[in-house]
Parts: structure tokens; C-alpha cells; sequence
């Protein structure tokens, strides 16, 4: 009896992480669309609502005008801030689809799918 309890768990621990697995490519492909064929630029922030919005634009216009479309996605990975550093940031990437605002776990998965690639 012991032993089915014993059965039971590791087949439910190895299902529940197989989902995990499969939600967390489900995301990165259907809601990033995070394009391989160039650099993608991490920023990380925490707490930045009064700057943020001038970086992204300045990466964004060398992107649109100058010669840099070598870029092909900025992903700002959120450290849990507790200004309005991720609602701007969302506000942006209505704007432009090359801006992925995620959180730093999501970060690294789409990090190691794309060293995957």
C-alpha cells in the first residue's frame, strides 16, 4: 500500500511538472513572439517610473531611425516594483510589439529558450 502511495506522488510531481513545462512554452510562443534572428536587449528594473520611458524611447528611435535594426526585441524584466515602472512600461509596449514586459522568472525561461534555438 505504501509503496502505491509512494507510485502515486512521483507520477503526480512528474505530470504537474510536465504541464508547467508545456504552459511555460505555450506563453513564450504565444505571448512573447519574441524574434531569434538578431539581439534581444534585457533590461531589468526596479523602481525606475521616472526614467524608464526615456530609455525605452531612446533604444526605440535609434531602432526606428538610425541603423541599429540589428534589435529585434527589448524585454524589461520587472524586480517587483512598487512605483508605476510596470504600468508605463506596459503602456509602451502597446505601442510598439517589440517591447516584452515580463517578470524575472519568465525572463530566464525565455532566456534559456532562445539559447535553446
Amino acid at each position: 500500500m505504501l509503496e502505491f502511495f509512494i507510485n502515486t506522488a512521483i507520477w503526480t510531481f512528474a505530470f504537474y511538472g510536465f504541464f508547467e513545462f508545456l504552459k511555460n512554452i505555450i506563453y513564450v510562443c504565444t505571448y512573447t513572439k519574441c524574434k531569434t534572428d538578431g539581439i534581444n536587449v534585457i533590461v531589468t528594473v526596479k523602481n525606475q517610473e521616472d526614467k524608464i520611458e526615456g530609455l525605452l524611447r531612446t533604444i526605440i528611435f535609434k531602432i526606428l531611425y538610425g541603423k541599429d535594426d540589428i534589435i529585434k526585441n527589448i524585454i524589461v524584466a520587472d524586480l517587483k516594483s512598487d512605483d508605476k515602472t510596470k504600468e508605463i512600461v506596459q503602456k509602451l509596449s502597446i505601442d510598439n510589439e517589440m517591447i516584452k514586459v515580463v517578470s524575472w522568472k519568465e525572463c530566464k525561461d525565455i532566456i534559456d529558450l532562445i539559447d535553446q534555438d
